[in-house]
C-alpha cells in the first residue's frame, strides 16, 4: 500500500486526502498555515462548487452545507450592448453553492484529522521534494505557489497569454438584494470587463460575492488599481458608480445605505494569468511528483471552475491510486490521460471567454441565448461540464452548429428575468 505526501490543504489536496483515506492509504498534509490561521484570514477566493463536486463530498461525507439550504439553480445573464436584450435566465438540472473558504477549508481539515489524517504545517519548496520522497512512496503537488509552477513548467499549446487577460476585484457585499429565484448574475460589459454575482455564505451570513473581471485599459481596470484598503469609501462611492455605468441589473438591486463589505478587508485585488502545466515530473530515485488542482492549472475565475477542476483531478488521482496500488510513471501517465479532456476543454472555454477583443462566435452565442431559453439552460448546466463549453465556443462553426440544434428542436424564447 502506497504512502502518499500531499502538498497543500486547498480543495485538490484536501478532496484527495479525505478520497485515500476513505480506502486506507496512508497520507500526510503539509500546508503552510494552520485551520485556525485560514478562517482568520482574508477572503481565499468566490469559487462555486458545482453538483459534480457537491456529490463528491456527500460520498466522502463533508457535504456540512446542503445545496437545497445554501445552494442556488440559476443564472441571470446580461449583455450591456445598445439594443440589447433583457436579463435572460438559464438553469442548472441541479443546484450549485457558494460558500465563503474561511468557513470551508478549515471544516475539511478538522474533519481529515478526526478521522486520524495528519497534518504538518510547514513550508516545502521544490528543493525539499528528495527528503520528502525518502518517507513518501508518492508527492502530490497541489498547492499554486510560482516556485512549483515553474517547477512542473507550462504547456505552450494551453497557454497562450503571456499576462493576465483580466485584472480581478472580488469583495463580499451586504446591501445587494438577491434575485428570485437566488442565483449567479453574470452580466458582461464588452471592451470593459465582466461582472459575477454570486450568492455566498459567509462568516457573517448572506452576502453578494462581486466579482469583477475587468479588462486592462478598460474602464473599469482601476477596480483593481485603485486599492480599497486606501479608502474604503471611496472605494465604495467608485464601485458604485462602475456598476451604475457597466452593470446596471445588479445596480438597481444594491440598497445604496446598506452597501459595505461584510468585515473590512474582505475584499481581494489582482490578477491571475491562465497557464496549464505539465502533469508530473520523476525524481533521480524514479518518485512521481504529480502536479494537481493549482499546480496544474491555473484558470481566471470567469466561470468560477477553480475549486471543481481541483476536485474532479483528486478525485482522478484517487481512483488510479486504489485501483492501481502502484505510483510509477504508468500511473501518472494514467492520471495524465484521463483528466486531459476536462481540464483541455476548460482551459479552452476561458482562455476564449477572456480574449480580447471578445471573439465574435462568442457574442454571437450570448445574443442567440437571449432568445432560445434551451440553449441558455444548456450553457448554465455546463458549468457542471466545463469542457462542454469548452467544446461549443472554440470556433465559429461550433457556436453556429449549437444554435442551428436548439432552433431545431424549438428552443423556448421566453426565457427571460420577467
Amino acid at each position: 500500500m502506497p504512502d502518499i505526501g500531499i502538498i497543500g490543504a486547498g480543495t485538490a489536496g484536501l478532496h484527495l486526502a479525505l478520497l485515500l483515506q476513505q480506502a486506507g492509504i496512508p497520507t500526510r498534509i503539509y500546508t503552510n498555515q494552520t485551520a485556525e490561521q485560514l478562517a482568520s484570514g482574508r477572503p481565499q477566493n468566490s469559487v462555486s462548487h458545482h453538483a459534480p463536486t457537491i456529490a463528491r463530498e456527500q460520498a466522502m461525507g463533508v457535504d456540512f452545507w446542503p445545496a437545497t439550504e445554501y445552494g442556488y439553480q440559476t443564472h441571470f445573464h446580461y449583455l450591456n450592448i445598445p439594443d440589447g436584450p433583457p436579463l435572460y435566465r438559464g438553469d442548472f438540472l441541479r443546484p450549485s453553492r457558494v460558500l465563503d473558504y474561511r468557513i470551508y477549508l478549515p471544516r475539511l481539515m478538522a474533519e481529515y484529522e478526526n478521522r486520524g489524517g495528519a497534518i504538518e504545517q510547514r513550508a516545502v519548496e521544490p528543493a525539499d521534494f528528495e527528503r520528502l520522497a525518502k518517507r513518501h512512496d508518492l508527492i502530490v503537488v497541489a498547492a499554486g505557489k510560482r516556485s512549483f509552477g515553474e517547477y512542473f513548467g507550462e504547456r505552450p499549446d494551453m497557454s497562450p497569454y503571456p499576462k493576465p487577460q483580466r485584472h480581478l476585484a472580488v469583495g463580499f457585499w451586504d446591501g445587494v438584494e438577491q434575485t428570485d429565484p437566488r442565483s449567479v448574475t453574470l452580466s458582461i460589459s464588452p471592451g470593459h470587463g465582466e461582472l459575477l454575482d454570486l450568492p455566498i455564505t459567509t462568516l457573517d451570513g448572506w452576502a453578494s460575492a462581486l466579482l469583477c473581471e475587468n479588462v486592462p485599459g478598460g474602464d473599469l481596470e482601476i477596480l483593481m488599481t485603485q486599492k480599497e484598503s486606501d479608502d474604503p469609501e471611496a472605494y465604495r462611492r467608485l464601485l458604485l458608480d462602475k456598476l451604475k455605468a457597466h452593470h446596471p441589473t445588479v445596480f438597481e438591486r444594491i440598497d445604496q445605505s446598506r452597501f459595505a463589505l461584510m468585515r473590512p478587508g474582505d475584499m481581494l485585488q489582482g490578477a491571475v494569468r491562465p497557464v496549464v502545466r505539465e502533469d508530473y515530473r520523476l525524481l533521480e530515485d524514479g518518485t512521481v511528483v504529480l502536479a494537481l488542482g493549482d499546480a496544474h492549472a491555473t484558470v481566471d475565475p470567469v466561470t468560477g471552475q477553480g475549486a471543481n477542476s481541483a476536485s474532479f483531478e483528486a478525485q482522478v488521482a484517487a481512483d488510479a491510486i486504489i485501483e492501481d496500488g502502484v505510483v510509477d510513471e504508468r500511473f501518472a501517465m494514467k492520471v495524465a490521460l484521463r483528466r486531459r479532456e476536462r481540464v483541455d476543454g476548460l482551459s479552452t472555454w476561458v482562455n476564449t471567454m477572456i480574449a480580447t477583443p471578445t471573439p465574435p462566435q462568442v457574442q454571437r452565442l450570448l445574443g442567440e441565448m437571449a432568445g432560445l431559453r434551451t440553449l441558455c439552460d444548456e450553457f448554465t448546466e455546463n458549468f457542471s461540464h466545463p469542457h462542454r463549453n469548452g467544446d461549443m465556443v472554440a470556433t465559429p462553426e461550433r457556436v453556429d452548429a449549437a444554435i442551428a440544434r436548439h432552433r431545431a428542436i424549438g428552443g423556448d424564447p421566453t426565457g427571460t428575468a420577467g
